[in-house]
C-alpha cells in the first residue's frame, strides 16, 4: 500500500492508494472516525458500479450506510442539490456524530464535501474516489463547493477529509475519454513543479497508475500545505489552465467539455500567455501542446465555439480580486508564479489563437 499524508489545517490524514481497496474501505475508515453511521453521496453511473461493493465492506465493518444517489454530470454542484442531499440525511436521521463518504469523480467530491462542511455546521467525511481527476487533484486539499449561474466554485468551503482511499482498480471501468481528462490534471502538475515528470509522461507506462497517482498527491500535498487557505499564492499556482478553462467551461455550459478537457485547453491559452509574459520558451509551449494532445486531450476549441462567451466569464473567475487579474504563467516546464502583470488583452489573444 502506498500512502501519503496531506497536511490539513491543524490536522493531517492518509491518501492511500492500493488495488482491492475499495473492498476493504471499510476497515480503513473504522481506524479513522469514531461514528458507525454514515451517508454515501455518489452519483447514478458510479453508484450503479461501486455503491453494493462499499457498502457491503462497511457493513462488515460494523457501519450502517445510507445512500444517497445524485444525477451524473456537473449540474449536480448545486445549492438545490445540496439542500436535497441535506434532507435525505435528515429523515435517515443521521445527525451531528454522523459522517459521509463522498464516491465518485470530481463533482461528487466537491458536492459531498460541501454537505459534510455545512451539516450538522460540520460533520467529518472521507473520500473514495473513482476517477483518475479526483484521485490526482478534487479529492486531496480540502476545497469543497458548488457553482453558480455565473461561475464555477464560488459557493465552498475548506473542509478536509479525514481520510481518502484510491483503488487504481476501479479504473479500469471508464471510458478512455473520462480517463484521459484526469491526465490533464497531472500533466498541469508537471508543468508546475515537476519537470522529471513532464518527460516520463511522454512514454508511460498504463498498467501501473499508483505510483503516478502517489506522485500527484504529494505534489498537491506539499503545496497545499504551504497556504492552506489560499491567501499568499502559493496554492493558486495549482490553477494554472484553470482561468480560462473555467471559462470554456461556463461557456460551453458545462455540456461541450469534460473539466479536464476544459484545463487543456485552458493550459494552451496559459502556455501562450507564458510566452509573452514568462519567458516562455517557444519549444517549452510546444512541447506542453504535444504532451496534451498524447493524450488525446484538446489543444484547439471548435470552430463554432463562442469565444465571447469566454471572455465574459472571465471576470467572474475566483482568481480575479477587485477587478485585478491574477493568472499563473510558466516561465518553464516545472516552474510556476501568479503575476498581476497578464491583462485581458493578453487572454483575449490566448484564445484567438485557440
Amino acid at each position: 500500500m502506498l500512502e501519503v499524508k496531506v497536511q490539513g489545517g491543524a490536522n493531517s490524514y492518509s491518501a492511500l492508494i492500493e488495488s482491492g481497496l475499495m473492498e476493504r474501505a471499510g476497515n480503513a475508515i473504522a481506524r479513522v472516525v469514531q461514528s458507525r453511521r454514515c451517508a454515501i453521496i455518489s452519483d447514478s453511473k458510479v453508484a450503479a458500479l461501486f455503491a453494493e461493493k462499499l457498502q457491503c465492506g462497511l457493513g462488515e465493518a460494523g457501519f450502517t450506510s445510507t445512500l444517497i444517489v445524485i444525477p451524473s454530470g456537473e449540474s449536480s454542484k448545486s445549492l438545490e442539490q445540496v439542500s436535497s442531499i441535506c434532507e435525505q440525511m435528515i429523515a435517515a436521521g443521521l445527525d451531528r456524530t454522523s459522517f459521509v463518504i463522498g464516491l465518485g469523480g470530481g463533482v461528487v467530491t466537491d458536492v459531498s464535501g460541501f454537505v459534510a462542511a455545512i451539516y450538522h455546521r460540520g460533520i467529518p467525511h472521507a473520500q473514495v474516489p473513482t476517477t483518475l481527476l479526483a484521485m490526482v487533484d478534487s479529492s486531496i486539499g480540502g476545497k469543497t463547493g458548488v457553482n453558480t449561474r455565473s461561475g464555477k466554485n464560488l459557493i465552498g468551503a475548506i473542509h478536509h477529509p479525514s481520510l481518502v482511499l484510491a483503488d487504481p482498480d476501479v479504473l479500469e471501468t471508464l471510458p478512455p475519454r473520462e480517463l484521459n481528462q484526469g491526465f490533464a490534471e497531472i500533466i498541469k502538475h508537471a508543468i508546475i513543479a515537476d519537470p522529471e515528470m513532464f518527460d516520463t509522461l511522454r512514454d508511460l507506462d498504463r498498467g501501473d497508475l499508483a505510483p503516478l497517482i502517489q506522485r500527484n498527491v504529494e505534489i498537491k500535498a506539499r503545496i497545499v500545505a504551504t497556504d492552506e487557505l489560499d491567501r499568499t499564492g502559493q496554492r493558486a499556482l495549482l490553477n494554472f489552465g484553470h482561468t480560462v478553462g473555467h471559462a470554456i467551461e461556463r461557456a460551453g455550459d458545462y455540456q461541450r467539455f469534460l473539466h479536464g478537457e476544459a484545463i487543456s485547453l485552458g493550459m494552451v491559452a496559459a502556455s501562450a500567455v507564458s510566452v509573452k509574459r514568462a519567458g516562455l520558451s517557444p519549444t517549452d509551449q510546444g512541447a506542453i501542446v504535444d504532451l496534451l494532445g498524447n493524450f488525446d486531450l484538446p489543444t484547439e476549441l471548435p470552430a463554432d465555439f463562442p469565444k465571447e462567451k469566454i471572455l465574459g466569464a472571465l471576470p467572474l473567475d475566483k482568481k480575479f480580486e477587485q477587478g485585478e487579474i491574477r493568472f499563473v504563467v510558466t516561465p518553464r516546464i516545472g516552474s510556476a508564479f501568479l503575476s498581476r502583470d497578464v491583462t485581458m488583452e493578453d487572454i483575449r489573444e490566448a484564445v484567438d489563437e485557440l
